[in-house]
């Protein structure tokens, strides 16, 4: 084989080696796979950083995304300049996020306040050394945040026509997506699910769930629960009023009660009723249970 040939790989090889040492030169992040949240409260996604002890005189930038690729979207980033004991942001950062840790300490941990059911997805940890080419590291598995939250019937309502009959709508929020069932004073009814209300990640924790051949007179509970808690709320239908015209029938009256159970209180103790006759308001009434 030609020796210059030899000495050409060789310089090569030992060119992407130097490369591939330079890249890592001893500096690695650490990142939990998956961390669980409440919706609410305050959520901390581990991260620890590794790097050569030499380091300590160098510019650390701290840089946490959510998603990968173009469509990632930059949450927070800090600079840690040698001597100081803080990571200083920039002036436009989002106060719902800062660095929970010192990265001095080797800890680039960021917290998320008040955690909403949108912050879910995989978030990236990445420590970038400046003044030096090419040094950076970022766990290319990331975190996969889950945010949770206890249910919550956000509508229960009553539609159709005495023609045509009426049907009872249970629209309900929840992560995991709760669990609908539907209860007479009697017995546990079948109910059916018309599908989430929203597209998107937002579909993912809303849903609605109806009651066919729902009859005036008689009372029907929407039940929600997840692993997190239970909620529950209670339609009474009234029968319709009689009306002066004969050729218009008044719509069934409702009477709304919601009770949250588990480790929830009662949200909401409420009922009116209506009745228009003759243009004029007949009367209204209250009652709790």
């Amino acid at each position: 084989m030609d020796a210059r040939l030899v000495c050409s790989s060789l310089t090569l090889l030992l060119s992407i080696t130097g490369a591939l040492s330079s890249a890592d030169d001893g500096w690695f992040v650490k990142v939990q796979p998956e961390v669980r949240g409440i919706e609410g409260y305050p959520v901390v996604l581990p991260c620890t950083l590794s790097h050569p002890q030499h380091s300590q005189h160098s510019s650390l930038q701290v840089v946490w995304r959510l998603g990968h690729g173009q469509s990632a979207i930059i949450l927070y980033r800090c600079t840690s300049k040698p001597g100081t004991p803080t990571c200083e942001p920039g002036p436009k950062q989002d106060q719902r996020y800062r660095l929970e840790g010192n990265p001095r300490e080797h800890d680039l941990s960021l917290r998320i306040s008040g955690a909403t059911l949108q912050d879910n997805g995989r978030y990236y940890c990445r420590v970038e050394i400046q003044g030096r080419e090419h040094i950076s590291s970022e766990d290319k598995m990331g975190t996969r945040l889950r945010v949770e939250a206890p249910p919550k019937i956000l509508t229960l309502s009553v539609e159709g026509t005495e023609q045509s009959g009426y049907r009872a709508l249970c629209q309900v929020r929840g992560s995991p997506l709760p669990d609908v069932q539907w209860l007479s004073p009697d017995d546990l009814l079948e109910g059916s699910l018309v599908g989430p209300v929203a597209q998107g990640s937002a579909g993912h924790y809303h849903t609605v769930s109806q009651l066919r051949d729902v009859e005036p007179g008689q009372q029907y509970t929407c039940s929600a629960s997840n692993p997190l808690g239970k909620e529950q709320a209670t339609l009474y239908v009234l029968p319709p009023q009689p009306s002066l015209s004969l050729a218009v029938a008044s719509p069934p009256l409702l009477l709304l009660l919601s009770v949250s159970l588990g480790a929830k209180v009662l949200l909401l103790v409420g009922m009116g009723v209506w009745m228009v006759q003759g243009g004029a308001l007949q009367g209204i009434s209250c009652r709790k249970k």
